[in-house]
């Protein structure tokens, strides 16, 4: 692998971009950085922020690089919704895809993508409040719509760098 590239909207992707950057000593280039300074069809791990399913940026990066692993940050836990997002992204089975989730800082999200969000949000927490039988990922996820904030931690990363060592 010759560098991890991300594009982030809030900048949890970054964040974690930066993190795993660190840990497996690759460097890292935000997309339009790697747009000029890697040559095509390099092998890149990519990260991208999760929109209705689908990873930004992705499309763009796959055009251009070889892209080896995916992973999408995104609101639900780290692990959740692999075969959606590998269908909504059209990520092939040969390429590692992982989830990581990041935080939830509505301050940051601007235009329509901030009415979008708002209205999943209330949408998601009135219905994990009726909800009958709450399970603890479920008032996890209360609890993070509620209050915000972020989730990235390295600890999240685990499964992305035991894939890379096993694969580089």
């Amino acid at each position: 692998m010759k560098a991890i590239v991300y594009t982030s909207n809030t900048g949890s992707t970054q964040e974690y971009a930066n993190l795993l950057g660190e840990s497996i000593h690759l460097p890292v280039y935000s997309l339009s950085q790697a747009m000029t300074q890697l040559d095509e069809k390099s092998e890149i791990i990519y990260m991208g922020w999760i929109m209705a399913g689908m990873i930004k940026g992705y499309s763009d990066a796959v055009k251009r690089f070889d892209v080896k692993a995916v992973c999408g940050v995104g609101m639900n836990k780290t692990g959740a919704h692999l075969e959606m997002i590998r269908a909504q992204s059209q990520i092939p089975e040969n390429v590692a895809l992982f989830t990581l989730q990041g935080a939830y800082e509505p301050k940051k999200i601007k235009g329509v993508s901030k009415l979008l969000l708002s209205m999943v949000v209330k949408k998601k927490i009135k219905d994990l409040e009726q909800k009958a039988n709450r399970t603890d990922d479920d008032n996890d996820m209360l609890e993070f719509l509620k209050t915000t904030g972020s989730r990235v931690s390295s600890k999240n990363l685990n499964d992305v760098i035991a894939w890379y060592d096993t694969n580089k």
